[in-house]
């Protein structure tokens, strides 16, 4: 029987989800759940608003959470967890650890499992730092993201006064790359390490000096960081700016005995961050669908699903090709 799949809410993040269950032989999509009104989806499936959800309790195995962390995923998780085995891509880290606490006593008591904080990062970054670090105790990790579009700081941007449109990219600085791929251990903090890229349209009586100014020291977003902002046209933004690029590295350098190092280094380049964090979202589905199966109930997150849980192949076949 196949795993039966629910989508709460609609964004991009949501149709990288959609897009994701029609690749999966054993998944098919119920329908999607939504504050919204006579939206039609990419595949066809029915849209159903969110009162209905209750509803669909034993109709749907796993429901994928696809709202915001801000102020969707802390109240929505919890409430769908009631009712089903649920994953969400909660990606606030400094609020992981109470978002968890929440999920877990919800989840516990109504005896479903629930996988938060999946996705690229946390997620699949997650696994990677916890991998090198117990591989090479003795050493220094390092995140860097991009280069890739920050939703959230082109959204802070359009919002200043002035402003028609606007993209920001986090770009990693290559110096420090290649310092710790040499085995360096450079004193570098996500401030140093990365560039925030600016591409701003301003209205045409607008005051970019201030426009620049405000962003530049824009709290929780600019400040600590090296700035650098390009005013364009809206012509050139729909041009060279339209996607959703992103990606990052994590690395860690360290020894094994005194002057032996090695560097560990993974990396993602994704043309579109909700469909591969969607595509990520569905694999670990199936990884909560397993482990509810095995009667787990709770809070988890994607260090408690064994490799092979997400896979479609049996393990005769990953131990024949992939081991």
């Amino acid at each position: 029987m196949n795993i039966r799949i629910g989508i709460v809410g609609y964004g991009n993040l949501a149709r990288g989800v959609e897009a994701s269950v029609q690749l999966q032989p054993d998944m098919e999509l119920v329908g999607v759940f939504s504050r919204r009104q006579g939206i039609e989806t990419v595949s066809g499936v029915p849209t159903y608003s969110m009162e209905d959800i209750p509803n669909f309790k034993g109709k749907i195995d796993v429901m994928v959470l696809c709202g915001g962390s801000a102020t969707d995923l802390i109240e929505q998780t919890p409430m769908v967890t009631k009712y089903f085995n649920c994953i969400d891509s909660f990606d606030t880290h400094a609020r992981i650890p109470e978002h968890f606490a929440n999920v877990d006593k919800v989840a516990k008591e109504a005896k479903t499992a629930t996988l938060i904080s999946c996705g690229w990062d946390p997620g699949m970054f997650s696994l990677q730092r916890v991998y090198a670090e117990a591989i090479l105790p003795k050493g220094k990790s390092y995140t860097f993201w991009g280069r890739g579009v920050s939703q959230g700081h082109s959204d802070a941007i359009r919002r200043l006064e002035g402003v028609v449109d606007a993209r920001q990219y986090t770009v990693p600085k290559e110096q420090y790359l290649e310092e710790i791929r040499n085995g360096q251990t450079p004193d570098v903090d996500g401030y140093k390490g990365h560039l925030r890229e600016c591409y701003v349209v301003a209205a045409p009586d607008a005051d970019k000096a201030k426009i620049e100014n405000e962003i530049k020291t824009m709290e929780n977003y600019f400040v600590g960081y090296e700035t650098v902002v390009n005013f364009i046209s809206q012509e050139e933004l729909d041009r060279d700016h339209k996607g959703i690029p992103h990606g990052g590295f994590v690395l860690r350098s360290g020894e094994s005995t005194d002057g032996t190092r090695h560097v560990i280094e993974y990396s993602l380049k994704l043309d579109s961050n909700p469909e591969f964090t969607g595509s990520a979202l569905v694999a670990y589905a199936r990884g909560i669908y397993r482990l509810a199966k095995h009667g787990g109930t709770g809070c988890y997150t994607v260090f408690d699903i064994p490799p092979a849980w997400i896979s479609t192949q049996s393990a005769a076949d990953l131990r024949a090709h992939s081991l």
